[in-house]
């Protein structure tokens, strides 16, 4: 249980649950090969089945960090810094992403846009849960929408998600992991006879990296 001035200081985006930080590759996505520094929060209320970071979900179970320490960590690493999760979203990214852009940092968000968009973004990666949906300020403001493929009817959800979106945001539908080998040559097909979408895969598990 966090004491009232936590509850304070993570509401108004001072500190927040922090799962782990790390420098690696972008394996996903428009900026995949890229170097960039990761910022996972803990804490989400999406639950997909599929999730390969489910020990990110309950955000008790991670340490509330002041975004000072959390942004002078990063800095030191890269100027592409990634925010991630369980869903960032949950939590008043503004103070944290101030600071990143002060230190001269590109800033990236990768959500399922499930709660309202906060913060100051350069890139922003949509990743819509048929669980719960995304919000509006979301939608309106990806710059990629990236589609996990877990089966036919992903298909159609992406379809869906697709007529929301900007028309300049780039498209992508990734294989959920453990269905790649099952999902990859319909995904191809796919992509081949609809061109305005294009294919992801997750680089860092083949190169068997963070």
């Amino acid at each position: 249980m966090l004491v009232k001035d936590n509850q304070a200081a993570l509401h108004r985006g001072e500190e927040l649950p922090l799962m782990e930080a790390f420098y690696s590759l972008q394996g996903e996505g428009a900026y995949r090969g890229s170097a960039a520094y990761f910022i996972r929060l803990g804490g989400c209320d999406v639950g997909c089945h599929w999730c390969d970071v489910k020990e990110s979900w309950p955000a008790e179970a991670h340490p509330l960090v002041p975004v000072e320490e959390i942004a002078e960590e990063a800095l030191r690493h890269s100027k592409i810094i990634i925010i991630t999760g369980g869903e960032p979203l949950m939590w008043n990214l503004s103070p944290l992403t101030l600071l990143l852009r002060n230190g001269g940092a590109r800033i990236h968000l990768e959500t399922s846009g499930a709660h309202p968009l906060s913060g100051d973004w350069d890139w922003v990666c949509l990743s819509p849960k048929k669980r719960k949906l995304p919000t509006e300020s979301v939608l309106h403001s990806a710059d990629e929408l990236k589609m996990v493929v877990y089966n036919h009817h992903d298909f159609l959800f992406a379809e869906a998600m697709a007529e929301r979106v900007s028309p300049d945001c780039m498209l992508f539908l990734q294989p959920e992991w453990s269905k790649r080998e099952l999902m990859m040559g319909e995904i191809v097909a796919y992509v081949m006879a609809h061109p305005q979408w294009r294919v992801s895969l997750q680089m860092h598990k083949y190169l068997d990296i963070r």
